[in-house]
């Protein structure tokens, strides 16, 4: 039976190219090429959002909290076998003012929503994959914006460790795979995209 594998992130999840920030075309984003590594026996539900935080209003664009979102797409695609969250990089913007232990502890409060959810095959949870997002690179265009937010970054993979020991989940850190473009300092070129899809389609077998 067809697995199905919800990938629910923020830009990077999208497909933002960092040179311009149109979309990748579908074989050159992350999802798109895990699709195709992991073959007919899953489908990859692509749930990216440009801006997406976890938990936090943003003051400047609307609805942009993964909270507010991950429920309702939960149910519009169950049943679902697999949740890939890939959130924190939005979180990391000035106008949050939180420390990465909040980002961690808010990657927390929407894991448990997949975690207590029916969501998944004969309504029980789905399994849940947390993504560490890799660090900042060089800021240009959204320095002001992401003010303080290179440094927050070197302590997510810390702070996420603990959260998702705690919830007893499986991590990944994209650290080990993927470089931020420093192009833009945020977003991820086409060759991380295929590291990182390459590197999921090694775990996702061993997770359903």
């Amino acid at each position: 039976m067809e697995k199905t594998i919800l990938c629910f992130g923020d830009s990077n999840t999208w497909g933002a190219n960092p040179a311009n920030h149109e979309r990748f075309p579908r074989d050159v984003r992350w999802t798109g090429i895990l699709q195709k590594l992991l073959g007919e026996k899953y489908y990859v539900v692509e749930e990216g959002c440009c801006s997406r935080t976890t938990v936090w209003d943003d003051p400047v664009e609307d609805v942009k909290d993964g909270k507010s979102c991950l429920l309702p797409c939960l149910q519009s695609h169950r049943p679902i076998d697999l949740v890939v969250l890939l959130l924190g990089t939005n979180d990391l913007k000035a106008r949050y003012s939180v420390p990465p232990s909040d980002i961690a502890r808010s990657v927390g409060v929407l894991a448990k929503i997949v975690l207590n959810s029916t969501t998944g095959p004969q309504e029980k949870a789905p399994k849940l994959l947390v993504v560490v997002p890799p660090m900042l690179n060089r800021l240009v265009e959204y320095a002001d914006m992401f003010a303080g937010g290179m440094e927050k970054s070197q302590n997510l993979a810390f702070n996420y460790k603990k959260v998702t020991d705690e919830l007893g989940i499986p991590l990944f850190d994209a650290n080990e795979v993927v470089v931020t473009s420093a192009l833009d300092g945020i977003h991820w070129e086409a060759s991380e995209h295929t590291k990182f899809a390459r590197a999921l389609a090694q775990i996702i077998p061993t997770l359903v």
